[in-house]
């Protein structure tokens, strides 16, 4: 029950932080904007203590750690790759095109149209 109580408590914190970037309209964006970060700030500390947080947060974690485990590819290799992209979706707009042609040369063909 505690758990649920800190997630509401969470949420309306962060719900405050809303509240008070608009309540602030006549103060500086950057009050404003720190109005907000505060709020979620707040809140993210109160869902940190929930079971729920901590499993949320684990996620997070582990979703770094893999992340870091990526092989990136090289820029050569990137451009390499884009540029095969380029060609293949040339090839097959071109592909594409003749296809629709034949279809609407052969259909005017037998309506007698053409």
């Amino acid at each position: 029950m505690t758990d649920k109580l800190k997630i509401v408590f969470s949420f309306l914190l962060f719900v405050a932080g809303i509240v008070g970037f608009y309540l602030l309209s006549d103060q500086a964006l950057v009050l404003r904007i720190l109005a907000i970060l505060a709020g979620l700030g707040f809140a993210g500390i109160v869902f940190w203590k929930t079971a729920l947080g901590q499993k949320t947060f684990g996620f997070i974690n582990e979703s770094i750690v893999e992340a870091k485990r990526v092989v990136w590819p090289t820029r050569k290799e990137t451009i390499q790759m884009t540029i095969t992209v380029f060609i293949l979706v040339a090839v097959m707009a071109v592909f594409l095109a003749l296809v629709d042609i034949s279809f609407s040369y052969m259909i005017n063909w037998l309506l007698g149209r053409g």
